[in-house]
């Protein structure tokens, strides 16, 4: 259960924003509820996240594995809930996913997916990604895919923090 009650969608001030929202997303989360007590958050939020969510050139299964590498490492059940339908949809197998938890990680992943999550990790658990990973990662992507994964893994991990400490779990979307 959350540590702050979801706002009041039907609010004059927050209504608006929370059809607009909805109507982009195809949903309003409970993330996006909990946002709403501050719309000057939420608002610009959406928009951030809809352009590394849909308008990123990042591949779909990379951009999951890693959304879902962050769940688990920062404990955010909500991430991992919300996005595993993603990530199946997007290609990632159950195996893969549940494996995702570990640490450190098997060696079932393809090459490229496993500099991914070196570097998701590295992002995650020390914040500073060292010389030779850097190097790694530019010998395997362009650098608008570097800096489309970059903004996603920080992202992410920011969308980690919010729900941890504001305790949003998969039970208040039921």
């Amino acid at each position: 259960m959350a540590r702050l009650p979801f706002a009041d969608i039907d609010d004059p001030e927050r209504a608006p924003i929370a059809a607009r929202i909805g109507e982009e997303r195809g949903e309003l989360l409970k993330l996006h509820q909990m946002l709403l007590h501050a719309p000057a958050i939420a608002e610009p939020w959406v928009g951030f996240f809809n352009g590394i969510r849909w308008n990123s050139g990042l591949s779909d299964d990379l951009r999951e594995l890693v959304i879902m590498r962050i769940g688990h490492l920062n404990k955010a059940a909500y991430e991992v809930f919300q996005h595993r339908p993603y990530a199946l949809k997007a290609g990632l197998s159950e195996e893969k996913l549940a494996v995702l938890g570990q640490d450190p990680l098997p060696g079932i992943f393809s090459a490229k997916e496993a500099l991914v999550l070196d570097y998701c990790d590295a992002m995650t658990k020390s914040i500073a990604v060292d010389d030779a990973l850097f190097e790694r990662m530019r010998s395997a992507f362009s650098e608008p895919e570097i800096v489309e994964l970059t903004t996603t893994i920080a992202a992410y991990n920011m969308v980690s923090r919010i729900l941890v400490a504001l305790e949003i779990s998969p039970e208040d979307e039921a």
